[in-house]
């Protein structure tokens, strides 16, 4: 029985599937497989989630060139990364992930001033009884 010329062989498809993506397959396996819920992962299911992720990190990138000073520098830090994930709708799940960075001398003066005012506040409850 002889296939028809029209229909590519299965590994001529993997070859070219692993050429349109440049993130490790193996390093997205591995995530995926980190999860209790996932027992086997299909290898079209990996690719298309591959493929899925560079996307979305493209789109987070030309986001972020966009709306950051990044046009004029010709570069993309990563506090436009984190200003993008704050300021836009679309990616402000991320700002967990992508904190804005601020100075140890700024946090440690944010937190005196918490402390502050919360031993005012104690000072307060206090006074009313």
């Amino acid at each position: 029985m002889k296939m028809s010329q029209n229909t590519p062989d299965k590994d001529d498809q993997s070859s070219t599937n692993k050429k349109t993506i440049s993130l490790p397959i193996s390093r997205v396996r591995l995530i995926m497989k980190s999860s209790p819920d996932v027992s086997c992962i299909n290898q079209d299911a990996l690719f298309l989630t591959t493929k899925a992720t560079e996307l979305f990190v493209h789109h987070l990138a030309v986001a972020s060139f966009n709306n950051g000073p990044g046009k004029e520098t010709n570069s993309l830090s990563y506090t436009d990364l984190a200003t993008t994930a704050e300021e836009m709708d679309t990616f402000h799940f991320l700002t967990d992930i992508l904190p804005k960075k601020i100075l140890a001398r700024d946090y440690l003066q944010s937190l005196e001033q918490m402390q502050e005012e919360e031993d005012n506040d104690d000072n307060d409850d206090a006074a009313d009884f």
